[in-house]
């Protein structure tokens, strides 16, 4: 007997072949979860380059064709028009079918394509907190989802089974799984994701936004914090703009809890209160080595310079 292993599902459909997408493709080759995976996306020049790649073994001019045959589909779109993909493709989605997405929103998506769901099609919304500030189908790679957590949320009444079966996916990618409500998904991620990608943005408009200091200059001494914040203000800009739209009422509670943290910080510089300032770096330093101590980033300082891959000096 072989002892090469079943895949998970027959055939997978990846619906969008950006970063996600595309990374989803190499992870399921690494590790033979897929008997076929057929991808979609509605530029021509995207599908052929995946095809180029080989992270799928055929692609569709539309997202239907992609869907028909799947047990197994992953809406890697925009959450801004995932609702509409949902209702275009809910005529090929067959009973049993698991179908969900990777958007790091959860509960407006559950409200965009619950209703185009047909019955006994198991719809598992999940976010895989991983990513790069890259995009486009050149930017994935299998190792992406290794040792970073994917949360599924599952909708009232999701079959436990599927939910299973899912995770067992998202663990064979590489992934450590958890499972929460979705509207506690958003809180959080508004916090560790969100506010940090917007204050990002934010801080690069203000330094362009300056008459005092050129823009040269901004780009010529960029060696600190400030070039640490453009990579993540380099992210795809229609996702964040629907992030922003999609997760409104969590963010803007974040951003009021920031302003009265920061407005806190001001006062402690601007009286000179040196023990405010001191405790308050000191309790926040250890919550960055906490991160660290968790796996999810590495305590190696690479100032600017990329981090060996593993096998590298």
């Amino acid at each position: 007997m072989s002892g090469k292993k079943e895949p998970h599902f027959e055939q997978v459909a990846l619906i969008g072949l950006g970063l996600i997408g595309s990374s989803l493709g190499h992870a399921m080759r690494r590790r033979g979860l897929a008997r076929e995976i057929v991808g979609f996306a509605r530029s021509e020049a995207t599908r052929t380059r995946a095809l180029e790649l080989g992270f799928v073994d055929r692609v569709e001019e539309n997202a239907g064709a992609a869907t028909d045959g799947a047990d197994l589909v992953i809406l890697c779109t925009p959450v801004g028009i995932v609702g509409a993909v949902a209702q275009e493709i809910a005529p090929h989605l067959a009973k049993g079918t698991i179908l969900t997405d990777v958007g790091s929103v959860k509960a407006s998506l559950v409200e965009d394509v619950s209703p185009h769901v047909p019955e006994g099609v198991h719809f598992i919304p999940g976010h895989p907190i991983s990513g790069t500030e890259k995009s486009g189908p050149d930017a994935g790679f299998a190792e992406l989802f290794d040792g970073r957590w994917c949360i599924l949320t599952p909708i009232d009444g999701s079959d436990p089974e599927a939910v299973v079966k899912l995770s067992q996916f998202w663990e064979a990618c590489g992934s450590k799984v958890d499972v929460m409500e979705a509207k506690h998904h958003d809180l959080v991620l508004a916090i560790t994701s969100h506010l940090p990608h917007l204050i990002a943005y934010n801080i690069v408009g203000t330094a362009d936004d300056l008459e005092t200091v050129t823009k040269s200059e901004v780009i010529k001494y960029s060696a600190g914090g400030f070039r640490d914040s453009t990579r993540l203000a380099a992210s795809d800009p229609t996702m964040w703009r629907d992030v922003c739209l999609n997760n409104r009422d969590a963010i803007l509670e974040m951003f009021g809890r920031f302003s009265e943290d920061l407005a806190a910080m001001q006062r402690a510089i601007r009286w000179g209160d040196g023990d405010a300032l001191f405790n308050l770096f000191t309790r926040t330093r250890d919550i960055r080595r906490s991160i660290i101590d968790a796996g999810q980033d590495s305590a190696a300082p690479n100032f600017g310079r990329d981090l060996p891959k593993d096998g590298e000096a």
